[in-house]
């Protein structure tokens, strides 16, 4: 009985590091940004961010692979700083928000790529149309305890869409030749967590 005990008390204590190595992460949407920039007329680039969105992490620090990211993204809440570009944006021709209210991140791989960065596969949903994705990450910071006792990560992370691969095809010809917007939308992700 003893010896049965003892070796119950060994496998629990081999398991401490790796029941310690896994946490879960809330986003923090009031120290985290969702941005992005689009070529408008082909002369420069507009930029955008949605101000409303939440998410989790549920991270393994022992084996990066077993972690998981869901985030979920508010279409209404775009905001490019122009009122009226926003209304069009929103319609539509474009996020179509009546119909599509959220986009969704929910990653399916991650992987260390090199020695300071991640690679984060997952599939993003815009506009009811689900696309494969790849950001490419920064190694997230050292825990950090707030000045409320709150720990702390964080990360950026960066990726490029097609936008038309989800259904945002308006467009008008410019007299000069090229298009009103791009096609290539460059996305923007700094992240802040904070450990339940």
């Amino acid at each position: 009985m003893k010896r049965t005990f003892a070796a119950i008390l060994a496998l629990f204590t081999l398991a401490l590091p790796a029941l310690a190595a896994a946490s879960t992460w809330t986003i923090d949407p009031e120290h985290s940004y969702v941005g992005f920039k689009v070529r408008h007329l082909m002369v420069s680039n507009v930029k955008g961010n949605f101000t409303t969105f939440n998410g989790t992490v549920d991270l393994d620090d022992k084996d990066v692979a077993k972690s998981k990211v869901a985030v979920n993204i508010d279409t209404n809440s775009i905001d490019t700083n122009v009122q009226k570009r926003d209304e069009h944006l929103r319609s539509v021709e474009f996020l179509d928000v009546a119909k599509y209210p959220a986009m969704t991140f929910t990653s399916k791989k991650i992987a260390q790529n090199g020695k300071d960065r991640l690679a984060i596969t997952g599939d993003l949903t815009l506009r009811g149309v689900t696309r494969e994705v790849v950001l490419d990450a920064e190694a997230l910071s050292p825990e950090s305890k707030d000045p409320w006792g709150n720990i702390r990560r964080g990360t950026t992370a960066t990726t490029t869409i097609n936008r038309k691969d989800f259904g945002l095809t308006w467009n008008a010809a410019l007299e000069t030749g090229g298009v009103v917007v791009g096609d290539e939308v460059a996305i923007v992700l700094e992240i802040e967590m904070i450990r339940k």
